[in-house]
């Protein structure tokens, strides 16, 4: 096992050291700039004094940020800060990039925590019983669900879900992550605003993923119902309630594992268009604020932030075959 956990951080290193120099040259080679933005700022306020010309500016600013060398050498000079631990100050907002990341994230981890619990205790239960009632009603209706839930695009489920439940029912608020007499509520009441304009965000995450998970596990338990052990286990005369939660399901969560590994790094990378259209100032908002404006210390960070969540859930993913099938050994 240890030797498996080994070698699969030194590939996860590898993968995030080549991805990391693939983002770092998309972003160089971004038509927006903002070393040009702000150039153009400064030499515009300096015009009328005789000062230095956008392109003076430009110059100045992209050595002062290490743009003026190519991208090979511009990354190796990043990741050297990064193996110190230095990810550098963000550009847009003039703090280090860790120092951001913390006052954000944590917004971020409730939305995908929430959204994940939300979708395991729902998704798990409707795929059994849906392959429990094949070709039923109730089975072609969770069907439809599903597949509803898999074809709505972001942006047109919030802009529903924000008609409904905000403008036509009035029961939230269209955006932020509180309203507008947060700080005059008691502690108690602070959290219940919070936690009431997280509904809006959750329920769309929620169900842009519910329709994958559900099809999956009804896909999944069908095969395991269909085959000989479970006949057998039929045959002896075990409760059906047994045959199902013991045998079928244990079966069951092997593939459901594998699915479920990409389900945080997909939540995160997914949460970027839901706080980006909700304005929720998670690590999702204020990364793609950091990309459209060429930020480029804080776009790094965020990515790689990206790739080591995407490597660890893999990892996670293959050690625990072996927890829920000891016929799997990890070698």
């Amino acid at each position: 096992m240890w030797k498996f956990i080994v070698r699969r951080v030194f590939l996860a290193i590898i993968i995030v050291f080549l991805g990391s120099f693939i983002i770092y040259g998309v972003m160089r080679a971004m038509p927006t700039s903002f070393v040009d933005a702000m150039a153009r700022q400064r030499a515009a306020a300096s015009a009328t004094t005789g000062g230095p010309t956008f392109e003076e500016w430009r110059a100045q600013l992209n050595e002062t940020y290490h743009l003026d060398v190519n991208p090979v050498v511009g990354f190796l000079s990043w990741m050297g800060g990064v193996l110190h631990g230095d990810f550098g100050t963000s550009w847009m907002y003039g703090i280090p990039v860790t120092q951001k990341f913390n006052e954000v994230i944590w917004y971020s981890v409730v939305l995908n925590i929430i959204t994940l619990v939300l979708q395991v205790i729902t998704c798990i239960p409707l795929g059994i019983q849906a392959a429990r009632r094949q070709y039923s009603g109730f089975d072609y209706g969770i069907t439809v669900f599903a597949m509803l839930c898999i074809s709505l695009p972001t942006f047109f489920l919030a802009t529903v879900l924000k008609y409904i439940f905000a403008i036509r029912l009035e029961l939230v608020d269209l955006y932020g992550i509180v309203g507008r007499f947060h700080q005059q509520l008691s502690p108690a009441g602070k959290m219940l605003d919070m936690a009431q304009h997280m509904i809006l965000p959750v329920l769309t995450l929620a169900m842009l993923n519910i329709g994958g998970l559900t099809r999956y596990t009804r896909t999944n338990m069908l095969e395991v119902l269909n085959a000989d052990y479970i006949r057998t286990a039929r045959a002896k005369g075990l409760p059906e309630k047994e045959v199902i939660n013991r045998h079928a399901f244990r079966n069951t969560l092997i593939p459901l594992v594998s699915y479920m590994s990409y389900l945080v790094p997909s939540l995160f990378s997914g949460s970027m268009i839901t706080e980006t259209l909700y304005q929720i100032p998670g690590i999702g908002y204020i990364a793609y604020d950091a990309m459209v404006a060429g930020d480029l210390p804080f776009t790094m960070f965020y990515s790689m932030f990206g790739l080591i969540l995407t490597q660890i859930s893999l990892m996670l993913a293959d050690i625990m075959y072996a927890v829920v099938d000891p016929r799997v050994r990890v070698n």
